[in-house]
């Protein structure tokens, strides 16, 4: 399904005009999302409620206020606070142009994707290259939805990208913890090197990661809706830990860790058990649906053809 545009901008360059059409770079619609239902599975709506009274406030007679002291506020009429926003504007204003790594990502807030739109191929490859060669982005001015915003434009291997960014005073300065420097060794460094090296890719590879919690959520919906009971996964074994008390030693411990962890796979191939089987989640529902009875641990069956209790019990 072909990307819908979000609007259409014009990004001033100098005496240059490059026409151009904004994509979202992020896809809200991939998460899950689920509804507040009443206990006969009924859908519900939302109501504002006065604090005072007590009684349902409709929307049409809700106004908008500052509190700037406990309990008092001032009210803004729905003209006032038109009257504050910023004009929105197609054109996108380039101000200046600035290192690409001097943009902390810290400031980074909504991307987007812009490509050229009708008679905008031209300049807008120029501009893309021209910032790739001189390794520097553009910073421009966005009014939008009755505010004006710092975007960052940045070239990208297969066009630009168009990142909304935040403003000073809405990012958080990581010297307000205080964290106190502390000196580590020269050996303490090289075996940190070390575990880094062992661990370490060529590139970040996002496809390489998945979303487990979804994946979990969209199977229990699926078992669900087939009627099927949801099973419950078995816990991660946990890794011994507490507290270090020889960093050196959790350093040496570390490195041996990734070491039998990439040469484990060799390994357990070849010495594999019938202990170690993973049930089935389809197992496991069955098992879990029979009644249970006392079993002696110290001599376990082997696989047993598996027929209802409730049948057995009937022919007696």
């Amino acid at each position: 399904m072909a990307a819908r545009s979000i609007a259409s901008l014009t990004l001033s360059f100098g005496l240059v005009s490059i026409p151009v059409k904004l994509y979202s770079a992020t896809d809200s619609a991939a998460g899950v999302g689920f509804n507040l239902l009443t206990p006969e599975g009924g859908r519900v709506k939302q109501q504002y409620i006065s604090e005072a009274t007590g009684a349902v406030v409709a929307r049409a007679d809700m106004k908008k206020g500052y509190e700037f002291e406990k309990g008092q506020f001032v009210v803004f009429a729905p003209e006032e606070l038109k009257a504050l926003e910023e004009g929105a504007s197609h054109v996108v204003e380039i101000v200046s142009f600035v290192p690409e790594k001097s943009v902390d990502p810290l400031y980074y807030d909504k991307a987007y994707f812009i490509a050229p739109d009708k008679r905008g191929g031209k300049p807008y490859s120029l501009l893309q290259l021209a910032m790739r060669k001189s390794g520097r982005c553009a910073l421009a001015k966005w009014s939008y939805k009755g505010k004006t915003r710092i975007v960052q434009i940045r070239p990208a291997e297969d066009g630009m990208v168009f990142q909304q960014l935040l403003f000073a005073d809405e990012v958080r300065a990581l010297s307000d913890l205080h964290i106190e420097q502390v000196t580590v060794s020269d050996t303490e460094l090289k075996l940190a090197l070390q575990i880094i090296d062992q661990v370490s890719e060529d590139a970040y590879d996002p496809t390489a990661y998945e979303d487990e919690e979804k994946k979990r959520i969209l199977e229990a919906i699926d078992r669900k809706i087939a009627g099927k009971q949801i099973v419950s996964p078995e816990a991660p074994a946990e890794e011994s830990g507490g507290q270090v008390i020889d960093l050196m030693e959790a350093l040496r411990a570390s490195l041996s860790a990734n070491k039998d962890k990439r040469e484990a796979p060799v390994k357990t191939a070849a010495t594999k058990t019938p202990a170690t089987k993973k049930t089935s989640p389809a197992e496991v529902e069955v098992l879990a649906a029979k009644p249970r009875r006392p079993v002696k641990r110290a001599t376990p069956k082997p696989d047993v053809k598996e027929a209802p209790p409730a049948k057995v019990r009937a022919r007696k």
